[in-house]
């Protein structure tokens, strides 16, 4: 069973809590802070965003996290190497989320081991096409024992939410809407969505993401998914820290208890 799998323990109260945070953000050296204080705090799963110059999928709040990373210095290869001083502090599963024209730079098969040395134990890729994955990059990934998490939303077709969670290790993600991050969200339609996922019996715990921000949201979605991932309400809550842990510890209390 894999790292990230393992955390999916059956009747864990509460729901999976996976939270978000762009690497470099607030702070160039931030992550030293934020991980152990994630960990503490009862974070589940730890999705840490590779800074990029236009990260689609993402909304205001994490497309301006990336640019205050990148304007901090923040590069993949440094990312690594804070995870790698880390690595022996963490026992919460680390999941990286980037884009591929960072990846490639870098070199896919060198990103991949570098990442599982790291401590790293999944990758999410969102424009990572299916079919490269079958063809070339699933390989890889599975070589260097990564998980790979895919995303759906309520317009993905069941034949392809079959497909996906096949190829999915970890979780599958189901995103609340097609939507960038960070919008509010009609709650009662993604309970309806979730609700078609469940009916689905797929092999894979799902997560939602995209406009959980608070007890409330988590809550209703907690009540039907596996778990939820906080992402801007997260950043958003560390915009102007200057004890990032302190602040961290605060947020996830606001959501846990």
């Amino acid at each position: 069973m894999s790292k990230i799998k393992s955390v999916f323990v059956p009747g864990k109260a509460g729901g999976i809590l996976n939270v978000y945070i762009t690497a470099g953000y607030p702070q160039l050296n931030s992550l030293a802070e934020i991980l152990p204080a994630l960990q503490d705090g009862g974070a589940d799963l730890v999705e840490i965003g590779i800074p990029y110059s236009d990260p689609l999928a993402d909304g205001p709040v994490i497309q301006h996290s990336s640019t205050v990373a990148l304007a901090n210095g923040m590069t993949l290869q440094l990312l690594l190497e804070q995870l790698s001083a880390l690595k022996d502090r963490l026992t919460v599963p680390v999941i990286l989320m980037g884009y591929m024209n960072s990846v490639m730079q870098y070199g896919f098969e060198k990103f991949c081991a570098d990442a599982a040395a790291a401590g790293v134990s999944g990758l999410i890729l969102p424009d990572l096409p299916e079919f490269e994955f079958r063809k070339e990059y699933g390989a890889v990934i599975n070589r260097n024992g990564l998980d790979f998490i895919f995303l759906v939303t309520p317009e993905t077709a069941e034949e392809r939410v079959r497909r996906l969670d096949e190829l999915s290790n970890g979780f599958l993600y189901a995103v609340s809407s097609s939507s960038t991050t960070g919008s509010d969200k009609d709650m009662s339609a993604v309970i309806d969505y979730l609700q078609r996922l469940k009916k689905m019996k797929l092999k894979n715990p799902v997560l939602v993401g995209f406009g959980i921000r608070d007890r409330q949201s988590f809550a209703a979605a907690t009540a039907i998914a596996d778990g939820a991932i906080i992402g801007s309400a997260f950043i958003q809550s560390l915009e102007n820290s200057s004890d990032p842990a302190a602040d961290t510890t605060r947020f996830l209390q606001s959501i846990r208890s």
